[in-house]
C-alpha cells in the first residue's frame, strides 16, 4: 500500500513570505497532477501543511524565518490549482497540519499510515532540502520505502535542493523519480 505526502504547497512557500518563486512555480502543474493521480486510483493522499503561530516567541524558526504560514492567512492555502484539487476531493484527502519541518514530528502521521499498512510513501512539495528532506529522513528511520518525484520538488536554495536529491539516493536508498 503507498500513499502520497504533499509537503507545505502553500501561497506562502510558492510566491508568498518564504517563497521557492519560479521553481516551486514550474513544478505546480505536476504536483496537481500526481495528487490527481494518487487520489483517483484511492490511494491515501496527505496534505502535510505547516502552520505558525502569530509572533510565537517559542518556536525555533521565529529567529530563522520571516512570519509564513500564519493560521488563518492566505499564505497558507494551498498553491494554484492544488487548491482546487483539493476542494473537489476532501473527503479523499487527509488534511495534517504540522509545526515542524517534518511531517512526522508532533503529528499522528505514523498512526494514520499503519492503521492502514501503508509502507510505501511518495514526497512531493517544498522545499526540498527542508521539510521534504526532514520528512524523508524520519520515514527512512521508521522503515518506509521512498519515492521522491523529482519534478514534483522545489526549494529556493538551488544547491541544497542538489543535495537532497543525492541523499535521497545515496544515503536513504529513496527511488527519484521523474515524469511516472
Amino acid at each position: 500500500m503507498r500513499a502520497l505526502i504533499v509537503i507545505d504547497f502553500t501561497n506562502d512557500f510558492v510566491d508568498g513570505s518564504l517563497p521557492v518563486g519560479q521553481p516551486g512555480i514550474d513544478i505546480a502543474p505536476r504536483v496537481s497532477e500526481l495528487t490527481e493521480a494518487f487520489v483517483g486510483s484511492g490511494d491515501y493522499v496527505v496534505m502535510a501543511v505547516d502552520l505558525h503561530e502569530t509572533n510565537d516567541p517559542y518556536h525555533p524558526e521565529s529567529s530563522l524565518f520571516p512570519p509564513h504560514n500564519l493560521r488563518g492567512t492566505r499564505g497558507r492555502e494551498l498553491y494554484g490549482s492544488l487548491n482546487t484539487v483539493y476542494e473537489q476531493n476532501r473527503e479523499s484527502i487527509y488534511w495534517m497540519d504540522k509545526t515542524r519541518y517534518s511531517a512526522f514530528s508532533g503529528t499522528d502521521l505514523e498512526l494514520k499510515l499503519r492503521e492502514r499498512g501503508i509502507t510505501e510513501l511518495h514526497l512531493i512539495g517544498v522545499c526540498t532540502d527542508i521539510c521534504v528532506l526532514h520528512t524523508a529522513v524520519d520515514a527512512y528511520n521508521k522503515g518506509f520505502s521512498l519515492t521522491i518525484h523529482e519534478d514534483a520538488v522545489a526549494s529556493f536554495n538551488p544547491d541544497g535542493h542538489s543535495w537532497a536529491l543525492g541523499h535521497f539516493r545515496g544515503s536513504l536508498g529513496a527511488g527519484v523519480v521523474s515524469g511516472e
